[in-house]
């Protein structure tokens, strides 16, 4: 079967019966199969999406197939599958059946995708690099030695090896992003409540966003645009209707472009990211956009203020996991303040504990002032100053990563693994949309990622500016 980059291409086969939805179906299974040391899924759904399959090219037959009909999506383990293990690959949660399905899921599902399965991530979210799953870690299919970035590593590797179409993952601060420029895909984190977060597994719940990873820009403004929307089940999503993302990519124009000084300036940056990155500046200049450079001043309390803020939130959302109604618990404890204790001693990794004690730390009467309430008034200060910035430029651009995927147990050091995510926390503290596109590859043909930002709710921008660079390149 010929590699497809778009669903449009795989829309126009089904359509002329070139292609059939089963056919696509066996051929992502067999590549699943095929690439299994990858490790990218932990399940895979292979007999229910076959039936699926067959559902859907009747309806195509009849004439009455959604917008998404044959479009073969894998899910991240922290979204919610109705009769489904989610597990956030994580043992506290091992054997744990969803009751429902998350609302960014049934709308994919109401427009006739087919879920193949559910892919490994970091525990919980908490990862840049995907060796914190329970389940065991996921390579790069780029270099079986490298990491393929996290947290959402396995959804990222299963579209750069053309084991689903799309995947939905989630990106806190950067979880997104990050795998898509390791893998070579493209990764969106739109705004801040612009997808519902009903169904999701809290890690962060001021920054967890339901992100898309894809091979094409036109997929990922489609996915976005059925995605998107209203939600009844969760109070915090956007009532701003929703454009029509993939309708918009057309449009092109000349705009102006910043880029942060400090993030080319910075010491931890490799030579072949800044030269992929400066070489994009040079190609955005020579296209006719306005590229200048600006000064950020906050660079500094970026990841201190996303890791207090999010591991505050980590401590208070993962309280619920405490071996009593569900999931992992202790054995034959002797009381319940050990049954406590074990359970999530036992059940949660090194990673999450971590964070969950920092957190805890952070929130402590002897700390929170000290930590807590001055990272949020941080967090107003990088939100205001983006903001700044954004109403004077229409994009703010950037490495996505400071560095290619580096290889498998190479970083030890919790805090030189936090630098990773050095230029993706920005947009996730000021809430607004940013993406990653592939940008090239260094020496050793490892994937360069660019991330592109962009005001709140300024997707269709975004996307249309995303689509008209990829198409000069």
């Amino acid at each position: 079967m010929k590699h497809y980059t778009s669903f449009a291409e795989i829309s126009r086969d089904l359509q002329s019966g070139a292609l059939s939805c089963e056919q696509l179906v066996r051929h992502y299974i067999e590549n699943i199969k095929k690439h299994e040391n990858l490790n990218a899924f932990l399940e895979v759904f292979e007999e229910e999406a076959l039936e699926t399959a067959a559902r859907v090219q009747q309806k195509l037959k009849d004439g009455t197939a959604g917008k998404l009909a044959g479009l073969v999506v894998g899910i991240k383990d922290v979204l919610a599958y109705q009769d489904h293990e989610l597990s956030g690959s994580s043992k506290i949660l091992q054997g744990f059946q969803s009751q429902f399905t998350a609302s960014a899921i049934q709308s994919l599902l109401d427009e006739d995708a087919i879920i193949i399965g559910r892919q490994n991530c970091d525990e919980f979210g908490m990862g840049s690099s995907t060796e914190n799953s329970a389940y065991g870690i996921t390579r790069n299919g780029v270099g079986e030695d490298k990491v393929p970035g996290g947290s959402s590593g396995g959804s990222a590797v299963a579209v750069q090896m053309d084991m689903c179409q799309v995947s939905l993952g989630t990106d806190t601060g950067g979880s997104v992003r990050q795998p898509a420029a390791f893998c070579g895909v493209v990764g969106l984190k739109p705004t801040y409540s612009r997808i519902s977060r009903y169904g999701l597994a809290a890690y962060a719940s001021s920054f967890d966003t339901i992100g898309i990873l894809a091979k094409s820009v036109e997929d990922t403004a489609l996915v976005l645009e059925v995605a998107a929307g209203q939600d009844e089940f969760d109070s915090t999503v956007s009532t701003k209707a929703v454009p029509s993302y993939s309708k918009g990519l057309g449009k092109t124009g000349a705009y102006k472009v910043a880029y942060l000084g400090e993030t080319v300036d910075t010491k931890g940056i490799e030579p072949a990211v800044k030269d992929t990155f400066q070489q994009f500046l040079s190609d955005l200049s020579s296209q006719g956009h306005q590229v200048e450079k600006v000064n950020f001043g906050l660079l500094d309390y970026l990841l201190p203020t996303y890791y207090i803020l999010t591991t505050a939130e980590a401590s208070s959302n993962l309280s619920r996991y405490d071996g009593v109604k569900y999931g992992h618990r202790t054995e034959h404890p002797t009381g319940l303040e050990e049954m406590y204790k074990g359970s999530r001693s036992e059940g949660f990794g090194d990673e999450v504990k971590r964070r969950i004690m920092l957190g805890t730390f952070v929130l402590s009467a002897s700390y929170y002032d000290a930590f807590y309430t001055k990272a949020q008034k941080a967090r107003r200060l990088i939100k205001e100053r983006t903001e700044e910035i954004l109403s004077e430029y229409d994009f703010i651009v950037s490495p996505t990563t400071p560095t290619t995927a580096f290889c498998i147990g190479s970083i030890n050091d919790p805090v030189e693994m936090y630098l990773e995510d050095l230029y993706t926390v920005q947009a996730s503290v000021s809430g607004i949309p940013a993406i990653s596109i592939p940008a090239g590859q260094d020496q050793d043909g490892l994937p360069i990622g660019v991330q592109i930002m962009s005001s709140h709710f300024a997707e269709e921008k975004l996307l249309a500016f995303s689509q008209q660079v990829l198409s000069k390149n």
